[in-house]
């Protein structure tokens, strides 16, 4: 499986089927290696990805990321394979232990300690192999983990196949890599905001990743960083929007997607997020064209 250095990484559930269609379509025309989509509130993820690995050709689908508490292990490892041989070996599967509020408060789940559940699901769907009785895919479909701290990235590594981390900046990155060893994937999401007014682009970033920052997970991982209580207070601190949202112009958004390569990144994620405060898209069509491969 070729995904490239480069991809797209959004919630798509703002788009129609139809318009998503025409998201995977341009990527695919553009020459990015994959196309993200995730599980929040919205299409169930593997019913989207059918429908666009249907609708494309070369482009590989991911999720980023199923939800764990969503599905058992054997229904995760059919879903996988099954639509990995479907497709001729262009599904990639991340997965991930989410949030408490996701998980307990939303859909009425116990939620466990994270390594120790994330552990136990990733043997219990290798025990599940032998019991798959359909055709199976040419290759052994890939596993990667939502990974942040130290412990779930070395399991990412030992255990499945890579690691997709999201809010981190490049700093993060390198712990990462060092953590994981040379032969992992690593691929970080980076949002990225085509807006040079700072106080524009600051606001806009506020909007996209403000629920996000309220959630232990991601709060933990950069305070790992640096980050302290005092970033997160309010409407978040300047220079914790700055470092989880690449804004600017063209060469500066270009720099921090470089700097993730430069840090151990296999392949970056790009999240092309919309500079409107008051409209909460996580997909900006435009900077699908301005950051295309082809364009580097």
């Amino acid at each position: 499986m070729d995904i490239s250095k480069l991809s797209i990484h959004c919630v798509q559930d703002c788009l129609t089927a139809a318009q998503s269609v025409d998201l995977a379509r341009k990527a695919e025309r553009l020459g990015y290696g994959a196309l993200w989509i995730a599980e929040t509130f919205g299409r169930e993820p593997f019913a989207h990805a059918a429908h666009l690995l249907d609708h494309t050709e070369t482009l590989v689908i991911g999720t980023g990321i199923a939800n764990i508490y969503a599905r058992d292990p054997k229904a995760m490892l059919a879903g996988q394979t099954a639509l990995a041989e479907q497709s001729g070996g262009r599904f990639l599967l991340g997965i991930g232990v989410s949030h408490s509020l996701l998980v307990h408060d939303m859909r009425g789940h116990t939620y466990g300690k994270p390594i120790a559940t994330m552990r136990a699901y990733l043997a219990a769907m290798k025990a599940g192999e032998a019991d798959y009785q359909a055709p199976k895919p040419a290759e052994r479909p890939k596993t990667i983990l939502a990974a942040l701290r130290p412990k779930m990235l070395e399991l990412s590594a030992t255990q499945a196949d890579g690691a997709i981390p999201v809010w981190v900046p490049p700093e993060h990155t390198a712990r990462a890599r060092a953590i994981m060893g040379p032969d992992a994937l690593l691929a970080p999401v980076q949002y990225v905001m085509l807006e040079k007014d700072p106080v524009k682009a600051r606001a806009g970033a506020r909007v996209h990743c403000k629920m996000s920052m309220s959630l232990p997970n991601y709060r933990e991982n950069l305070k790992w960083l640096g980050y302290v209580d005092d970033d997160f207070e309010g409407d978040l601190s300047d220079r914790l929007v700055d470092a989880i949202v690449a804004w600017g112009d063209e060469d500066t958004i270009r720099a921090r997607i470089k700097a993730h390569w430069d840090a151990g990144a296999n392949h970056v994620c790009l999240g092309p997020l919309s500079a409107t405060p008051e409209v909460m898209m996580d997909v900006n069509l435009n900077l699908v064209d301005v950051f295309a491969p082809g364009s580097w």
